[in-house]
């Protein structure tokens, strides 16, 4: 447990426009970086409202977009159109708006009877776009997420067969019966820089639980989040209170 304690950083921001301008900074500072050393960069995107106006700002920003890979680490299994869609969210809010090129833009497929089939798919394009070394994986340069007031991120919800899947780069999750295609903890994990932005006082309790020196992933899934590189955590002051003077 000392290892991620020791990676991850807390910023406690005064309220929800700092939290989205700071992590507006973070990211491009990321991306750029990253196209700088290596010639593309490459982010999988959260859904929920709170990432929602930081595509906005960076629908304003000024990125060598044909360099720019744009994926997603879950998805509702909706059709793109539905309001529920994190792909559709984001496509409104950012993609729609700047020059990147449809090739460099890989959503999560939802079209097929059967999640596990799209899942599949979405493990064969990441692997088309990455090909990592044989039995390594992909290596995102950021990976942003949030969290649930019941401390799931992405689509690793509490209790379900999600948080076990070792050997798999995308799962099926699963939220109240309703299916969801999910990158598993152990893909999020090789991330160079994971992002969680958290809003909202209702996300205090599972924050301490997530923080706490010890405590149960299956419950709190958010802990199995422990990237070999950078982990930040972004907080609003509402969900941040009780960790500002840590």
């Amino acid at each position: 447990m000392t290892s991620d304690v020791t990676q991850r950083q807390v910023e406690v921001l005064p309220d929800k426009d700092t939290l989205i301008a700071r992590s507006l900074d973070l990211v491009m500072t990321k991306l750029q970086q990253a196209i700088a050393e290596r010639g593309q960069a490459t982010i999988a995107l959260a859904g929920g409202g709170t990432p929602k106006p930081l595509y906005q700002k960076l629908a304003t920003q000024n990125l060598p977009w044909q360099s720019l890979h744009v994926f997603w680490g879950d998805e509702r299994y909706v059709p793109a159109d539905h309001p529920d869609s994190n792909e559709g969210m984001a496509r409104q809010a950012w993609l729609n708006h700047v020059p990147i090129p449809p090739a460099n833009v890989h959503p999560i497929p939802t079209q097929d009877s059967d999640p596990a089939i799209s899942a599949s798919q979405y493990e064969a394009e990441l692997q088309t776009v990455f090909r990592p070394a044989a039995d390594a994986l992909p290596q995102f340069d950021v990976i942003l997420l949030g969290i649930g007031d019941d401390g799931h991120t992405a689509s690793l919800f509490p209790h379900t067969a999600a948080l076990q899947v070792r050997d798999r780069w995308v799962t099926v999750g699963n939220k109240d019966g309703q299916p969801r295609v999910t990158f598993t903890a152990s893909l999020i994990n090789q991330a160079r820089s994971v992002i969680f932005l958290v809003a909202g006082a209702s996300k205090q309790p599972a924050l301490q639980q997530i923080f706490a020196p010890t405590g149960d992933a299956d419950t709190y899934p958010a802990r199995l989040i422990q990237p070999q590189g950078e982990l930040w955590w972004l907080l609003d002051a509402a969900a941040g209170e009780t960790f500002a003077s840590n």
